[in-house]
């Protein structure tokens, strides 16, 4: 027997989904209310869907039709809504039946099953969605399978049965397939609702990234300000779309912002809007969200703030501000965010206060503070190190870390992964994503508020206090790389970027200070590593010194990978002397290039102008040649459950041979018959960058 609680409205069924498109929808048990709601939707389904649906013709439902479909006892009959704006785009259903196909209650564990998806929405990926709901509904009370009947001709509901990886049996009788589905997962259903969940998120950030159309609401009449200076620096940053300035004060004289159309709202713009930036004050965001969803404005970068980070009132604005963007199938960045960069060519977009745009490079930059995001941003780009994009997610309240793991996985212009992360929201699917992504490339994270064991205020998110030991366990077992600093966090990228992985852990150390060698030995000791016996050169060293020494280095089999250490050198007068940095440089280049399949770095004291010259060698690092778009090699395990592509310090005997799954973002790749062949570089730029570190 059920018990009153049983049916009550399961508000625990509710859900905010991404679609294959990347928009977002609401899926929602079917209430009573949704009487005209229901009605409205199957007024604007077409009669070919509408005669799939119940193998007549059905032009409108009856009042019984409706009453019907609309009042469930959320066990024995239950349905779902698909919504977004607040108005239904698909619904499912199901009837627990017995045996012989008549209603029936616990303990049948069969019901029958039904959908229907606006045409409008068809091939977004609705159906799937609904069924893995359904399905997971289903188990809660007690079904165990689901039973439908298909029009032959209903091929896309068909193919979402046969796709969705769930055991099941098949018939032809009277005119039509009759499916059976046993909804007890498997690993297929479970492979098939990850990859559609990848493929949906990433796609939403495709979209966040690469707008066609970017409206700036809130860009001031007057140069500075928030909004001002994110428009101009979307259009200093060479955008390659269309660009509007929003803002309810301009007067109807006012028709142009730094030479682009300025208009009051969204609404009066004639052309569709893919991104929102917005910077207004916080109680003026409502109207403006409403604004853009109602124009179909598909996602929003909220630089606004007065939200979590502000306190209670805060929180439950931030918390309204995700559901209204949702029920419009916006996806959100922020709020409080520093904003997003694009660095592609297609696009050059440049939608945040970054005071200098990064140069095009190789690295996904993920943070959650805008401060560390400058120094980040200001770091790389003095060390002559490029980005493919660039996220400040602020309070995070919508889009995240785990969203952008999702993308930067099959990415085909990102190598390299950097995270700033203060919270993990969900460990588990982070733990899971992040070793999926640290598969096919390195992923590399600094961990802040460690110690505090709390949650930065802005992030009014669920999230789950782990101690920080197992916090660094979970991203070893995911293989990640963990450093402690910010510092640390743009040496690790400068050098995945810009170097192949070392085959092993055998380390060449040469330079002109016998000291610093020593001190170079004694780290790669303290990290696992097995360095071989340090070369001094003497402070007599000249740069045709170190080139021949980084030559000889190089192409020594016992070797896979080489610290080049440097003072400056003393003159002949014995005054210390810092040397031509550049000669320096282009000597340990000519040197490297030799062998381009082993890494090279340089640890320095107070040699300033090297690092300088290497940093300036080359803004962006070589493309790496993926013909399959950044995913993992063939029979390559997708989710990283077989061993980790990427070491951390002191596991580089565990690095993959480049040439046998996956290369170095620099490194050789497989050619026919095994032999190896360097990457080819993008125009413009150097075979190697090689990283300079100053010594600890």
């Amino acid at each position: 027997m059920q018990t009153s609680q049983e049916h009550a409205y399961p508000a625990h069924w509710e859900a905010d989904v991404v679609l294959r498109d990347g928009g977002t929808a609401r899926i929602r048990p079917i209430t009573p209310e949704d009487a005209h709601r229901l009605v409205s939707f199957y007024e604007q389904v077409s009669d070919e869907s509408k005669y799939y649906r119940f193998f007549a013709p059905y032009p409108r439902l009856s009042d019984k039709d409706v009453h019907r479909f609309t009042h469930h006892d959320y066990v024995d009959r239950v349905g779902l809504a698909v919504t977004v704006g607040g108005e239904f785009i698909a619904t499912v259903r199901y009837d627990r039946i017995n045996a012989q196909g008549r209603p029936a209650s616990a303990p049948a564990d069969e019901a029958e099953v039904a959908f229907l998806v606006q045409d409008a929405h068809q091939g977004r990926g609705v159906a799937s969605a609904l069924l893995e709901h359904i399905a997971a509904v289903a188990r809660e009370r007690g079904i165990r399978r689901f039973a439908a009947e298909v029009l032959p001709a209903n091929s896309k509901m068909i193919k979402v049965f046969r796709d969705a990886g769930y055991t099941q049996k098949r018939s032809f009788e009277d005119g039509s397939v009759h499916l059976t589905l046993d909804l007890e997962p498997t690993a297929e259903s479970l492979a098939v609702q990850r990859g559609r969940e990848q493929r949906a998120e990433a796609r939403s950030v495709q979209r966040l990234l690469a707008p066609g159309s970017v409206a700036v609401v809130g860009a001031g009449r007057l140069p500075g300000g928030v909004g001002r200076t994110a428009l101009r620096n979307l259009l200093d940053g060479g955008f390659t779309g269309r660009v509007y300035a929003v803002n309810h004060a301009f007067t109807q004289e006012q028709r142009e912002i730094d030479g682009v159309p300025a208009v009051r709202s969204v609404g009066e713009i004639g052309e569709p809007v893919d991104l929102a930036i917005v910077a207004v004050p916080a109680e003026r965001v409502p109207e403006v969200v409403a604004d853009c969803g109602e124009h179909g404005v598909q996602g929003l970068v909220v630089l606004s703030a007065g939200y979590a980070e502000s306190g209670r009132a805060g929180r439950e604005r931030q918390r309204e501000l995700v559901r209204q963007a949702r029920s419009y199938g916006m996806r959100i960045i922020g709020p409080n965010s520093f904003g997003i960069i694009s660095t592609s060519d297609t696009v050059r977009l440049n939608a945040s206060l970054a005071p200098e745009a990064p140069v095009p490079g190789r690295i996904g930059l993920f943070t959650q503070s805008g401060a560390i995001g400058i120094a980040l941003l200001s770091g790389l780009h003095r060390r002559g190190a490029g980005l493919s994009s660039f996220i400040s997610s602020g309070n995070r309240a919508d889009v995240s870390g785990n969203d952008f793991l999702q993308y930067w996985h099959e990415d085909p212009d990102t190598d390299v992964v950097l995270m700033y992360l203060e919270s993990i929201g969900n460990p588990r699917k982070f733990t899971r994503l992040a070793r999926r992504t640290a598969a096919v490339k390195p992923v590399v994270v600094v961990k802040g508020a460690r110690h505090s064991g709390s949650v930065p205020p802005g992030h009014a998110v669920p999230f789950t206090r782990i101690p920080d030991a197992t916090v660094g366990a979970l991203l070893r077992q995911a293989g990640v790389i963990r450093v402690d600093t910010v510092t640390e966090l743009v040496d690790a990228g400068l050098m995945l970027a810009g170097q192949p992985l070392p085959r092993g852990p055998r380390v060449a150390i040469l330079g002109n200070s016998e000291s610093l060698g020593l001190l170079t030995y004694d780290a790669c000791l303290t990290e696992g590593l097995r360095p071989l016996p340090p070369r001094d050169l003497t402070t007599a060293a000249t740069p045709s010194d170190f080139r021949a020494a980084l030559a000889q280095a190089l192409v020594d089999d016992d070797c896979d990978a080489v610290v080049v250490t440097a003072i400056p050198w003393v003159g002949e007068n014995g005054v210390t002397e810092s040397g031509d940095g550049e000669v320096l440089a282009a000597a340990l280049r000519d040197a490297s290039a030799t062998a381009p399949a082993k890494p090279v770095a340089v640890v320095h004291v107070e040699m300033g102008a090297l690092a300088d010259a290497l940093a300036a060698a080359a803004s962006t690092a070589p493309r790496s040649d993926r013909s399959d778009g950044g995913g993992p090699a063939d029979g390559a395990d997708p989710d990283g459950e077989h061993g980790q592509a990427v070491a951390g310090p002191g596991t580089l005997s565990e690095a993959p041979d480049p040439a046998a799954g996956r290369p170095g973002p620099t490194g050789p790749t497989a050619a026919p018959g095994g032999a190896e062949t360097a990457d080819a570089p993008s125009p413009g730029a150097d075979t190697r960058r090689i990283p300079a570190y100053p010594a600890a």
